[in-house]
């Protein structure tokens, strides 16, 4: 079986596919905070609203050092399941995929190193007003410029991202731009939480003032979060040279929905054959939510990783094969890029992977 499936616009994704076999990638993670990931029950990335405040520091933390005796932010305890972090990790470590981390909008500092965009955490959604109008932009052309420089520095760019609450962000910006997405996102859950994103969604978009027509920045400051927009700028912008991989599921269509809302807003140039949307499995196939159809209402192509976890000798790991975890930190996309740089399959994936959970379990245990 191969390692990776094309679920939309096949012919796009082999060409893309065949052009980064080989090929080192750099990977890009984007950190952002929404109020939003602080809702009782809204995201499981994190068995807390408390835990989750402190998400994307722990990933960024873990995704440069790796694993240590005493992190600052340690990885959040879950519901269920291991950190898709762990994934990723894995993956860049083993292959020495470099690693860039943007803060596109926290509430506090990353304690490794990373470029501050100079944007800020956003507001709940439901707020609708999720951001001042001025700061996206900002963060819009930050995105731009980002693109330019780290994609000249790569053969071709992996988008990750970590923000919690961001698929109801998501859902939210989708909504905004007129994509009929509800009912179709995806979740950190092992069943998706449509009703409550549903409610939050109207209560910002009803609230936010928007004109039938919104500009789509304007969408993304009433009920979108800091990532988007630096994510879409990087984005576009890189394809006009070379391949790029939106690394996640739902948060990333959001962005590709983004991209070509902007790019037709703003005559603005960009490449969209080379841009592809690359997940889980667990994504793909969720039967909670309508990841490929949603993928076809968008005009992205869509692959995935066919990593399982069903013969690992961790509960942890097993757990994503029940729908917990499913996606984040681009591990998708690092698992597709692992197949592509240096051939691994299922093999090779899961022993790196099982490994890194071993020391994380020995260090613990001490």
């Amino acid at each position: 079986m191969s390692p990776i499936k094309i679920y939309t616009q096949r012919q796009q994704g082999q060409a893309w596919i065949e052009r980064v076999r080989g090929v080192r990638p750099g990977l890009v993670l984007t950190l952002g905070f929404t109020e939003t990931g602080l809702v009782e029950g809204i995201s499981a990335a994190g068995a807390t609203p408390r835990d989750r405040r402190y998400t994307a520091l722990a990933d960024a933390e873990f995704m440069v050092n790796g694993l240590t005796p005493a992190p600052k932010y340690p990885l959040p305890p879950l519901q269920a399941g291991a950190s898709p972090a762990l994934i990723s990790r894995a993956v860049i470590a083993e292959q020495d995929i470099p690693l860039v981390v943007l803060n596109a909008g926290l509430s506090q500092m990353p304690t490794v190193p990373h470029l501050n965009l100079g944007g800020k955490p956003a507001q709940c959604l439901s707020t609708g007003a999720a951001l001042p109008l001025e700061v996206v932009h900002h963060l819009w052309r930050q995105g731009l410029a980002q693109g330019e420089l780290l994609g000249a520095e790569s053969d071709y760019l992996l988008l990750a991202e970590c923000v919690v609450g961001g698929t109801t962000t998501a859902l939210g910006l989708l909504t905004g731009l007129g994509v009929d997405a509800m009912e179709r996102v995806n979740s950190s859950h092992p069943t998706c939480n449509h009703n409550q994103k549903r409610g939050l969604v109207a209560e910002g978009l009803s609230r936010s003032g928007l004109p039938d027509r919104p500009h789509p920045l304007a969408v993304v400051a009433a009920v979108g979060d800091p990532m988007q927009p630096v994510v879409a700028g990087m984005a576009i912008a890189a394809s006009r040279t070379r391949p790029v991989l939106l690394a996640g599921g739902t948060q990333m269509l959001a962005v590709y929905a983004l991209m070509a809302a902007i790019a037709a807003a703003e005559d603005c140039a960009w490449n969209p054959q080379n841009v592809v949307v690359g997940t889980t499995r667990w994504v793909a196939e969720d039967a909670t939510g309508d990841t490929v159809g949603l993928a076809e209402l968008t005009g992205a192509c869509l692959m995935a990783t066919q990593l399982s976890f069903g013969n690992s000798r961790f509960e942890a790991l097993r757990a994503y094969e029940r729908g917990f975890v499913k996606e984040g930190v681009g591990a998708g996309g690092c698992a597709i890029a692992a197949s592509l740089y240096q051939n691994w399959g299922q093999p090779e994936l899961l022993a790196a992977i099982e490994a890194l959970l071993e020391q994380k379990a020995q260090i613990e245990t001490r």
